[in-house]
Order: C-alpha cells, then structure tokens, then sequence
C-alpha cells in the first residue's frame, strides 16, 4: 500500500488545529466560566450539557446519511465550509457571552454548536477513513490528525494564560476557515469505492448499520473508553483546586499533558505496523490505568506527583485518539463487504453521536453527582465532597477503561482479517467492471 505524502497528511489534518483548540473552553473552562462568572446553578450546567446531546442523536445520523449523498461540489470538505460559520458564531457566543446572558443563552448556543460541530466532523472523520485503505497507514492518517488537534490545544492553553477565553474564538475564526479550504483543495478518497454513495433510505441505511455486530462492538468499547476520558476534562479545574490545592499550576499541568502526547504520537503509528491495531489500543489502555490511578490518593500539595501522572498519561492519550477512529475505518470496510453498506459517513455519524454523548453525559452526570455529594465550586468542601470529587476524576475511569478493554482484547478484525477482507473487496470490485 502506498505510503501517503507529508503534503497530503498535512492538509488532511490541518482543520483538526483550530477544531481542537475549542476543545479545552468547550469541556475543561467552559463549566467553572459559566458558574463562576455568570452564576449559572452547577445541576442545571450539567442538565443541558446532557440534553444537547439528545439534538446530536438526531443530527449526527442524518448528517452521515446526508454526507453521503451530497457533495457540493467539494466532496466531504464542502460540508465543513457549511458548519464552520456556524461553529465560529456559537464559539464566539459562548466564549464572549454579554453580561446579561444566563442559562438560557449557554443552552441555546450549545445547541447551536453541536449543529455546527456536526456539520463538520462527520464529514470530516469519513474523509480520513477515505484518503487510504492501508491497515497501518489509515493509524498513520489518524495520527496527523490527532497531532494537529493536540498542537491547538496546546495553543489554546498559552492564549488562556495569556490573553482569556475570548482569545480563543478569535484564534479559531482566523485559522479554520483557510485550512478548511486547505483540505478541500489537496484531499481526496483514494479510489473509485471510496466515491460510492448509499441507496438506501435513511432508516434502512441505519437498521443495516445497527446489525453489523462488529461495529457494534467497536462502538461499545469506545462509548465507554470516552466516558472514562471525559471524566477528567470536565473535573480537572475542580480537582487541581480542590484536591491538589494549586490552581495555579492548571495551566503548566495542561501543558505537560499535552505535549507529551504529541511527543509520543509517532510510538502508535509505528505500533502499528507490527501489532493489530486493537491490541495496540488495549495495552495502552490497561498502560494509562496503572498510572492514572494514583491520582484517586493524591493530597493538598503533591503537585509534582501529580505532573508526574500527568505526563505519563499524556503519552497514552495518542493512542485513545488516534487507534479507534483508524479501527473504526476497517469496520466500515467490514461493513461494505458483509453488508453491502457503503456508507463511511453514516457509520462514522453513529460514532460521532457516541463520542459527544460519552464527553458530555459523563461531564453532565459529574457534575449532578458532585452537587448531589454537596460540592461547591470555589467553596469550602467537607470530606465526602472531596472524596467523591477524587473518586469521579481519577477512579471511575480506571473501571471504565478496564471495560473497555475486555470488550476490545479479543476483537476479531485483526491484521490478518483485514488483508483477506481487502481481497474480498478487490474481487468484488473485478466482478462489478
């Protein structure tokens, strides 16, 4: 299989910078901005965020159906040129929102910004699943991508330290437009199946999705891996104040975490050359387990413990990234081959619906057990808040993570089935010319 060209990875990935750089307001600042600066109720923060998710269950679906069918002209990139607007004018909204703005306000553009955020990445996804047909190199494709999204980040964290969340948007606004336009120009599906558009209606392209047992299983570990990686993200502010007791050090533990994931992004890809890629995902799974679960015993003033911990899992959050979505773009090759489904961007809208739904049903439901634990952002907290602040942060993940990892041992898409998979498809391929 031909390796891709740097160019053509770069382009690729170039949206991911500015899309990531939303990522950090979105689920770690956004929480503590809003019932800080704005007094909105932590229970009622955590209600909306998990009822924006219901809108995704509905758009993410009928976005994938759609991106299959239509193009603009542009193929996928078409629709991230219709959705970055729309992200763009709900970033603003809920970065630089006016004084008098409250709940309703976070609520309705949260909802705006799922529509837009769904507009463009599933679309976005199913081009990365399109651009190659290597086992290994689609690993490859996903850690461009990933890295890219880990760099805004990291920018993200030196324009909140520097200059505040509204800095933020407005990085966003200036970069994401060009590299959408990047992409559109210089990345295309390698190969004619690739181009291929479903038949079927809406409901009989998603019931025939809903019966491939392998996605289904893929889609199972990766909603529970997403929660145990959502947990951390939306109580690390809370943590790092209440538990560790230096706030003051967020910004520095970010940065350590995030910068030890891009460097070690390439230990994955090239992982995957010699392992399948779900037991590479396994083992960095079970690897962020032993060292995350110490923070669950940390105290006031282990802060270089802490960074230590950070900085080791940091280096495991490449593989969470980057090895689902690559394992995910096989599944969709599995599911045209068993199913006669050839819909990459209705599969990948499922996924997308599952991603959203573990970030913020995990961050909503934190947030109403802390309330219900009797926490209180900025206050005073008695040890069974406390408790139960350390317990969601860092032991509930390992649980999960550890699910996860008994769904995906076994998986049985290995490299060896997706080379006789990838004959099938050839040969049906021969048949139809």
């Amino acid at each position: 299989m031909t390796r891709l060209a740097v160019p053509a990875l770069a382009a690729y990935a170039a949206p991911a910078l500015p899309l990531a750089a939303l990522f950090l307001p979105l689920h770690v600042h956004l929480g503590p901005f809003w019932t800080a600066a704005r007094g909105v109720d932590l229970a009622a923060l955590g209600t909306v965020l998990i009822a924006v998710r219901l809108l995704d269950a509905v758009t993410d679906p009928i976005m994938g159906w759609l991106s299959d069918r239509r193009a603009f002209g542009l193929g996928r990139a078409g629709w991230l040129a219709v959705g970055v607007p729309v992200i763009l004018l709900a970033a603003f909204a809920l970065l630089r929102p006016p004084e008098t703005a409250g709940l309703v306000w976070f609520a309705g553009f949260m909802g705006l910004m799922t529509l837009g955020w769904t507009m463009a990445t599933v679309p976005y996804l199913a081009l990365g699943a399109e651009v190659t047909r290597g086992y290994a190199e689609r690993a490859r494709v996903t850690v461009w991508r990933e890295s890219a999204g880990l760099i805004g980040t990291i920018a993200t964290l030196v324009l909140i330290d520097r200059l505040g969340l509204s800095a933020v948007a407005l990085a966003v606004a200036l970069l994401l437009p060009p590299a959408a336009v990047w992409l559109a120009l210089r990345t295309r599906p390698a190969g004619a199946a690739a181009q291929k558009r479903p038949a079927l209606g809406l409901p009989a392209m998603f019931r025939g999705i809903l019966r491939d047992r392998l996605f289904l299983r893929l889609l199972l570990a990766f909603l529970i891996n997403g929660a145990a990686n959502g947990l951390p993200p939306a109580l690390f502010l809370f943590y790092v104040g209440s538990i560790i007791a230096r706030p003051d050090a967020a910004g520095l533990l970010l940065l350590a975490y995030f910068l030890t994931a891009v460097l070690g992004s390439t230990l994955w890809s090239r992982g995957a050359r010699h392992l399948s890629k779900h037991r590479l995902w396994c083992v960095a799974m079970l690897g962020a387990c032993a060292a995350f679960l110490p923070a669950a015993f940390l105290a006031p003033g282990d802060l270089w413990l802490f960074a230590a911990i950070s900085c080791v899992t940091g280096v495991f959050l490449g593989a969470d990234l980057a090895l689902p979505p690559a394992i995910q773009a096989d599944v969709v090759d599995h599911g045209a081959a068993q199913l006669g489904l050839a819909g990459t961007a209705s599969f990948f809208a499922i996924w997308a619906v599952a991603q959203k739904a573990a970030l913020a049903l995990s961050g909503g439901l934190a947030y109403l057990a802390l309330d219900a634990a009797g926490f209180r952002a900025g206050g005073a907290n008695d040890a069974t808040a406390l408790g139960a602040l350390a317990w969601l942060y860092a032991g509930a993940p390992v649980l999960l993570k550890l699910a996860a990892v008994g769904i995906m041992w076994r998986f049985p898409l290995d490299r060896a089935a997706y080379a006789a998979l990838q004959r099938q498809l050839a040969s049906a391929g021969a048949k139809r010319a």
